[in-house]
């Protein structure tokens, strides 16, 4: 026998065996519980990624909302874009019969050949009128600074009265559907004038950045 179970007796060693084996399961226990995770935190955390989710869900219907409705007004906006592209030949025609009747026989006014013009005119009138209320609109760039945007370069004049690239003569009418250039306008631009103040002054910083 040792020293400990004379001095305590058997009985005494064995509880004192038992409680620390009881000491350690409640520690094991303790030890146990503090690693797993509190169910709060759990429920917290998984409130949270749903509310992300569900952000991410209403801003993604948000833009396809935006985008359908963007679609569908193009769509109707432009959909006759083509056969006002086709309308524009007839128009062109019409205007280039016009243009052909010698200033003589204008002048004339013999009745036959009047009432040809103003029938004429009466339709390119309504045929540009139509188009409008479909969205497309003609340009007239006339006295306007020259725009690659909506304009088509095809020759330059020579005069000093007014700025340089400034648009003085229209070849072919140009004309827009919504916010899109139809067909650009085929013009003519003034050549050896001032130039425009804009650029006159980019001109004057950059000489003196140099």
């Amino acid at each position: 026998m040792t020293d400990e179970t004379t001095k305590n007796g058997p009985e005494t060693v064995a509880a004192d065996a038992a409680a620390d084996a009881a000491a350690n399961v409640e520690n094991e226990a303790a030890a146990e519980a503090s690693s797993q995770p509190d169910p709060l935190e759990l429920v917290k955390a998984e409130n949270a990624e749903l509310r992300d989710r569900y952000l991410r869900l209403a801003a993604e219907m948000d833009n396809l909302r935006r985008r359908t409705e963007r679609e569908v007004k193009d769509a109707k906006s432009y959909s006759v874009a083509g056969f006002a592209r086709d309308m524009l030949a007839v128009s062109d025609n019409l205007r280039r019969a016009l243009d052909a009747i010698p200033a003589e026989a204008k002048a004339a006014g013999e009745a036959g050949l009047t009432t040809l013009i103003e029938g004429v005119e009466m339709t390119e009138r309504s045929m540009l009128s139509t188009l409008e209320r479909h969205g497309v609109r003609q340009l007239d760039p006339v006295g306007q600074k020259f725009d690659p945007n909506f304009h088509q370069a095809m020759f330059e004049v020579p005069n000093t009265e007014v700025p340089n690239n400034t648009v003085v003569q229209v070849v072919q009418a140009g004309f827009t559907i919504g916010e899109r250039v139809l067909r650009p306008a085929m013009v003519g631009v003034a050549k050896g004038g001032p130039k425009p103040e804009a650029e006159a002054a980019n001109s004057y910083l950059d000489q003196k950045d140099a």
